[in-house]
């Protein structure tokens, strides 16, 4: 096994609808924000972290596979591998060869014939035009958005709260690392290409039900060459 090659997806992330990952507040001020987003400590910018879209992007690519049930629930691991067949195993393997089986050392044979994880998510900052739009309107990088639940008999508004969102239009810069150890593998990227366009049609971060975090991808290149042609066409639903 041998390091061919390290591809480079990059592009930008479109927010469609307002965005909320959280940043763990604990403590909450009277008249504040409830559930705040996470930011930089340095700079106050809201980010999307890498682990996010990685772990939002492998748990539904292991969805589509059809391995969640004989895992129930875990990440698919070495261990689930051995129990599989056929095109699912197929599936199941390429997942865990792009996005890593740590901690999984039940089978040391088969992790070696494996390898390391290929897939590396940076955090995504925000755009830097985007930024000095912000700037130069004077405007804010995130917006205060009010909930409450509706009491069905009484159709009082009770439990009030004010959830921190980047607001919807917002650019992020977009990086992924993909590893080639293996002829054959540069095959991978199909599968790539069809966990972005599942993040498309569903969703990151919180409250995905409510309309929070659609996203879409831009301008999306492979080592510089045009790949948003690719992605715009690919059906996620079928499996080459």
């Amino acid at each position: 096994m041998q390091l061919k090659a390290i591809n480079q997806i990059t592009g930008q992330i479109l927010l469609v609808t307002g965005l909320h990952i959280g940043a763990g507040n604990e403590e909450v001020h009277i008249g504040g924000i409830d559930n705040g987003v996470i930011k930089h400590p340095h700079t106050q910018q809201p980010y999307i972290p890498g682990s996010s879209l990685k772990g939002k992007m492998r748990s539904l690519l292991e969805w589509r596979s059809g391995v969640v049930g004989e895992s129930n629930g875990a990440p698919t691991s070495i261990k689930l591998l051995e129990k599989l067949s056929g095109e699912k195993k197929q599936l199941a393997e390429i997942i865990v060869r792009l996005f890593g089986a740590s901690g999984d050392a039940q089978n040391d044979a088969k992790a070696e014939e494996i390898g390391i994880t290929r897939l590396s998510f940076w955090d995504c900052a925000l755009n830097a035009d985007w930024k000095k739009q912000i700037s130069d309107n004077n405007w804010l990088y995130t917006e205060a958005k009010s909930e409450n639940t509706i009491n069905r008999i009484t159709g009082t508004a009770d439990n009030p709260r004010q959830t921190e969102r980047v607001p919807a239009d917002a650019v992020f810069d977009f990086k992924i690392g993909m590893k080639i150890l293996n002829d054959g593998e540069e095959d991978f990227i199909e599968t790539v290409l069809a966990g972005l366009k599942l993040l498309e049609l569903d969703g990151i971060g919180g409250s995905g039900s409510r309309g929070y975090g659609k996203i879409k991808f831009v301008d999306l290149k492979l080592n510089g060459e045009d790949l948003q042609t690719r992605l715009n066409a690919i059906d996620p639903f079928k499996v080459v």
